[in-house]
């Protein structure tokens, strides 16, 4: 039985590292790209170092899949594997805006049973249990029960022009947190259209599950964690009632993105 107090400390623990070089907050970190328009800073760096360590000793027999280290495949053999994002929003956490957290989730046979997902820069502590609910800050959520599409609150920053039935919120650059807008009530869906990665998605899914939203990838299928490849295209986190119509809504595009050489 895994010793939950642990690790909700060790995950706050890790917000504070993180805290702790947040230009918001007036601090100064390095920062340079992994790739053209991909930033990372050693704030992730030592956040991902620290929850290695930690949620290592704390569940010695489970794999480790992390943005910020070098996959292994000794994970696929593992019954139980850690998914984390030190810093999922890093792009918010760099220009010193609060729509950053951490994100931590443990998997079993491609499902995860624990999500926890801390956004300090914000005062919230995103949670979930598989088959126990989810909570913010102490008070259970219960996700979007919108039943029409048009009018649906989304995360964005601009909407295409075949989409503008629908009306935008704030969108916190972390995909974790936008998952959880729609577990607490504050979005109706959330949709990408790209190749993504489980860690960025794992506690986020659980938590607006676990609130009663529907989560599936672009295609509406059911999302699987700790695969050998661990990616996935699109995501679509809902309402229940209007699931359908956002999958249908999105089908041409998705396959255009998906497949573009069929």
């Amino acid at each position: 039985m895994i010793d939950y107090t642990r690790l909700e400390d060790i995950v706050r623990r890790a917000g504070a590292i993180a805290m702790a070089s947040w230009p918001g907050a007036g601090h100064e970190v390095e920062r340079w790209e992994k790739s053209p328009d991909n930033p990372v800073s050693a704030a992730d760096l030592a956040v991902d170092a620290f929850l290695k360590e930690e949620l290592g000793a704390l569940l010695p027999a489970a794999g480790w899949l992390s943005e910020e280290t070098a996959d292994h495949p000794d994970r696929l053999g593992c019954g139980l594997c850690w998914l984390v994002d030190p810093i999922d929003g890093t792009r918010d956490f760099l220009r010193g805006r609060s729509g950053w957290g951490v994100s931590v989730a443990l998997v079993s046979d491609g499902r995860p049973l624990i999500g926890l997902l801390h956004a300090p820069a914000r005062n919230e502590e995103w949670s979930a249990t598989a088959g126990q609910g989810a909570w913010r800050n102490g008070t259970r959520l219960e996700a979007s029960r919108r039943t029409t599409f048009h009018g649906a609150r989304v995360p964005a920053d601009s909407l295409p022009r075949e989409d503008r039935d629908l009306v935008m919120v704030e969108k916190p650059n972390s995909i974790a947190l936008r998952i959880a807008m729609v577990a607490a009530d504050e979005a109706d869906l959330v949709a990408t259209l790209r190749w993504g990665y489980e860690w960025d998605i794992a506690a986020a899914s659980l938590i607006a599950r676990e609130a009663g939203a529907t989560v599936s990838d672009a295609f509406g299928e059911a999302l699987v964690f700790n695969k050998r490849d661990p990616r996935a295209f699109g995501l679509m986190v809902s309402a229940p009632a209007i699931h359908e119509a956002a999958v249908n809504r999105l089908a041409d595009r998705a396959a255009q993105l998906a497949y573009p050489d069929r």
